[in-house]
């Protein structure tokens, strides 16, 4: 079975440089520009942005 290419993984690092990482799936579609959420860090113990690295 073929991957979705309109549906790639992708890895959000955290932006406050501790190097932890998370996995997921976005629709390119929808969300055609780089991805920025709001995840825990377990490192820092608080919740800080994510972004989408390529």
């Amino acid at each position: 079975m073929a991957r979705n290419e309109t549906r790639p993984i992708i890895k959000l690092k955290s932006t406050e440089g501790t190097g932890t990482t998370y996995v997921t799936r976005k629709n390119r579609r929808n969300t055609p520009d780089r991805l920025v959420l709001r995840k825990y860090d377990p490192k820092l113990r608080r919740h800080v942005e994510f972004r989408e690295e390529r």
